[in-house]
Order: structure tokens, then C-alpha cells, then sequence
């Protein structure tokens, strides 16, 4: 038998899955781990942290499939993006705690880029918008707020990398300083045309090159497990940043299709072959996941908060005790009695853009219970995901593609069987969930699978992927562009300046 063991590293839980050669599940362990919020707008991460619970999920995965680490072929690593961390070269430590996706302190640095008129020309090497989302910001914060780290770094000192290169580094003993394309492409200073770090990127936010991890495709040799982590020197075969590593193990190997993950925020990508086409539509262009040096590319629309509002349903209102419950509840009323929820916590992303937006709850009466407000919090999922989805028909429309015609869908929040129906009435297009909706970790390890040859091409992982249901639209289109309608309002309220 063929075993292979993904690591998938996200934004609140660490995962550890053991796939065999078929793409089952054999072994599976998870813990979350602490998030931090030192100031409004600031979340955090411990990197420690974040490497003991990759390594001990890593051992209890494979304690439960009955398996040593003799028996992995090869391993695969997905993780949350743009999370930043600068460590020590040599002592492997961290000087700061990681700086996640979601953190908005940067935005004092992003605008005085945007009033330069250097927006752009980023969009055009890198395929993004200048955003704190992205890593760029936050390492030329750590540099400026952390005594000694510029000065540090200029010596070469110092390591950045997003989490997969803390953990290859962790995991190979300090001996590689890797990322893939994937994770390359967020961080706001890699152009997505030569697949290379751009100096003048580098040299406008005043980041010095020698911080900067080398760049592999996302199927490709990264480096060997120490022996006495897990037994055995196990090579890291394939990396990818969760969202494209989900593009991948969704099979969408095809310009014009597109999937769509509901995790802890929410993100819709369409896959665009290999040519690079900057969205005209608020969306952005990004890395697809790499088996070769050739570059592939894919359009991009990220909601910033999705499955976290759920999460702030259960643990700031107290609406339920487990996140399960938020179906039930939803359903407990035939519609939102008005309700609209915008969870603009950290900001509106694709398409508007708006980091200094915030949270809003409007259509109130004093016959609103809790019931409308689960149910407008799930919907809000959906409007924010239609939102991403017409921009990106757009954009397809205007790059010669078709408009998309199914959406393939995963993460957590999948299988809320509301959730799912709601979105394919608005969407108008099938809302297809696959089999297997562990697809991130599954992408990493069919990454794995291709560079050791477990895996003969994309065609035999195409007919590896099946569906397990399709929800078909069943609503009007004059029903569907009411409540979009609505929903544009209610965007515009948050928005209101």
C-alpha cells in the first residue's frame, strides 16, 4: 500500500491526514490552537505553537492508521497564507509572534503605497491590490517594530516566511529555506509572470532580498524530515497555500473552473490556465499551484470572514454551544425577517476592498430573535460568495472564457446543507460537493503523489474526484436578484462613509 501524509496548517486548527493511494482517509488528527488579539484589528499566532501541534497531529495520524513513518511515501504541507513569521537562522527562533492573514495593523502603511500611485504597477507584477492582507506589510512592520530586527536582517541574520516555510524549516532541521509559487504569490513582492521575487518590490518597502525563502514549484523536492520526528527521513514532495492547494484537489486543472472553500473565511478561485490576466473587477490574480516551471494562474475573490462568524455567533453572542447548531437554528424561521448581517470584522475583501469597514446588523424589530440573526449570519455567507462569483464572471467574460457553470465547494461550512442550497438558489448554477471535502489537505497530497510518481498525471486524479451531492438551484432569478439587491444595500450602509 501507498501512504501519503498531508499537513494542513490553518488558521485555527492544525491538521494531519493520511491519505492512501486512492485519496482515503486513514488517519486524521487536529487541534486547535490559541489566537491571539493584542489590540483591535491585530490577531496573532504563536509559531511555536503552530509547529508542536503540526508534529504532534503528524504522530497521531499515523498512530491512528496503525502506521510508522517508514510506510509515508512522501509528505505534503498546505497552510493559511500571507501569515508572516521572521526567525532567528540560527536558533530557529521566532522574534515576533506570527502575524496572521486576517491582522489589519498595516493599513497606515498601505496608503500612503496607494496615494504614490503604486497600485498599478504591483497589480501587474504580482496580481494583487495593496492590501495589509497581504505578507509585504507585515514583514516591513516586524523589521520597523521589532528592536534590532532591521539591523539584523541586513546582516542575514534573519529568515521571513510565510507558515509552510517555518515549517519546512522546523521540519528539516534548519537546512531549507523554501516556499512554493503559491505561497510566493501573496505575499505582495513576487512577480507572478517570471516566478521571482521583485527587487523593486523588495526595495520599496525597504525589505532586504536575504530575508526571502528560495521559490519551488508546488510539486518538487523541498527538503527531508529529520529521522526522529516521525521515525523515518521522509522527502516534502508538495506545498501549497491552502486555498490553491483546495483549486487542486478539487480538480480543477481546466481554465473556467472554479471552486470554493468555506473555512474560516471564504474563498472562491477559478482556474486560468497559463496565461496572467489582472482581474478588471476587484478580484485578484494569483499563483495556481505548480507541477512543472511553467507558470499557471488563477482569479481570486477572498472574504475576509466567513466560518468566523459563526464562531462569533457560539463564542461572543453565546447563540449556541457548537457550531453545528447554527443549522437548526437558522431553519427554526422561513426567512430572515428582514435581517442583514455584513460581518465586516476585519474589513470588506473581494470585491470592494474596504479595510476600514465594519461589522453592521440592520433590519431590526422587536420580532428579531436569534433565529433571523443565525440565519442572516449564514446567509451573508452566500450574498459575500455571489458578490466574488459575479465579479469573477466578469472577468472571465472580458479574458474570452465562458461564465462558470457549477462551483465546486468545500471546507467546514460545506456541509451545511442550508448553506449550500441557499448559495446555488443565488447563484443560479449548480453547487456541487465532492466525496471527499477534505480537498485542501487532499490537493497537498496529490502534489506529493505527482513528484514521487505515485501519480501518473492530472487525468487520473480528474477521474479520482466524484461528487457526493449537487445542489441545483430552485429559486427564481427575479427571487435571486432581489435579495442580491438587498444585499448590495446593506454593503453600501456598512460602506457609508
Amino acid at each position: 500500500m501507498t501512504y501519503l501524509l498531508a499537513l494542513d496548517q490553518g488558521t485555527s486548527s492544525t491538521r494531519s491526514i493520511v491519505f492512501d493511494r486512492q485519496g482515503q482517509i486513514v488517519g486524521l488528527a487536529q487541534q486547535p490552537f490559541q489566537q491571539l488579539y493584542p489590540h483591535p484589528g491585530w490577531v496573532e499566532h504563536d509559531p511555536v505553537e503552530i509547529w508542536q501541534t503540526q508534529l504532534q497531529t503528524a504522530r497521531e495520524a499515523l498512530r491512528q492508521a496503525d502506521l510508522r513513518g517508514s510506510q509515508i511515501t512522501a509528505i505534503g504541507i498546505t497552510n493559511q497564507r500571507e501569515t508572516t513569521v521572521l526567525w532567528d537562522r540560527k536558533t530557529g527562533e521566532p522574534l515576533h509572534p506570527a502575524i496572521v492573514w486576517q491582522d489589519r495593523r498595516t493599513e497606515p502603511l498601505c496608503e500612503p503605497l496607494r496615494e504614490s500611485g503604486a497600485e498599478p504597477m504591483i497589480g501587474q507584477s504580482t496580481g494583487l491590490k495593496i492590501d495589509p492582507y497581504f505578507s509585504a506589510t507585515k514583514i516591513k512592520w516586524l523589521l520597523d517594530n521589532v528592536p534590532g530586527a532591521r539591523q539584523r536582517a541586513e546582516r542575514g541574520e534573519l529568515a521571513f516566511g510565510t507558515i509552510d516555510s517555518w515549517l519546512i524549516w522546523q521540519l528539516t532541521g534548519g537546512r531549507q529555506h523554501v516556499t512554493d509559487v503559491s505561497n510566493a504569490s501573496r505575499t505582495m513582492l513576487f512577480d507572478i509572470r517570471s516566478n521571482a521575487w521583485h527587487q523593486d518590490l523588495l526595495d520599496m518597502l525597504d525589505i532586504p532580498a536575504a530575508l526571502m525563502p528560495s521559490v519551488q514549484p508546488s510539486a518538487s523536492h523541498f527538503g527531508t524530515l529529520d529521522t526522529a520526528l516521525l521515525g523515518h527521513d521522509i522527502p516534502v514532495m508538495g506545498v501549497a497555500g491552502d486555498q490553491q492547494s483546495a483549486l487542486f484537489g478539487q480538480a480543477c486543472f481546466e481554465p473556467g473552473m472554479a471552486k470554493n472553500t468555506y473555512g474560516t473565511g471564504c474563498f472562491m478561485l477559478m482556474h486560468t490556465g497559463s496565461s496572467f490576466q489582472p482581474s478588471s473587477h476587484g478580484l485578484i490574480a494569483t499563483s495556481a499551484a505548480q507541477t512543472s516551471a511553467t507558470p499557471e494562474y488563477a482569479l481570486e475573490g477572498s472574504v475576509f470572514v466567513a466560518g468566523a462568524v459563526v464562531q462569533w455567533l457560539r463564542d461572543g453572542l453565546n447563540a449556541f454551544t457548537q457550531s453545528s447548531e447554527i443549522e437548526s437554528l437558522a431553519c427554526s424561521v422561513p426567512d430572515s425577517g428582514g435581517v442583514m448581517l455584513v460581518p465586516a470584522f476585519t474589513g470588506l475583501g473581494a470585491p470592494w476592498w474596504r479595510p476600514d469597514a465594519r461589522g453592521t446588523l440592520t433590519g431590526l424589530t422587536r420580532g428579531t430573535h436569534m433565529g433571523h440573526i443565525a440565519r442572516a449570519a449564514l446567509e451573508s455567507i452566500a450574498f459575500q460568495t455571489a458578490s466574488v462569483l459575479q465579479a469573477m464572471s466578469r472577468d472571465a467574460v472580458a479574458c474570452g472564457a465562458s461564465p462558470l457553470t457549477e462551483l465546486r465547494v468545500d471546507g467546514g461550512a460545506s456541509v451545511n446543507d442550508f448553506l449550500m442550497q441557499f448559495q446555488a438558489d443565488l447563484l443560479g448554477i449548480p453547487v456541487i460537493r465532492p466525496d471527499n471535502v477534505e480537498t485542501t489537505a487532499l490537493g497537498a497530497a496529490w502534489l506529493a503523489g505527482l513528484a514521487t510518481g505515485v501519480y501518473d498525471g492530472r487525468d487520473e486524479l480528474t477521474h479520482a474526484w466524484t461528487p457526493e451531492r449537487t445542489f441545483e438551484p430552485a429559486m427564481t432569478r427575479d427571487w435571486a436578484n432581489t435579495r442580491l439587491q438587498e444585499w448590495e444595500h446593506a454593503v453600501r450602509q456598512t460602506c457609508a462613509d
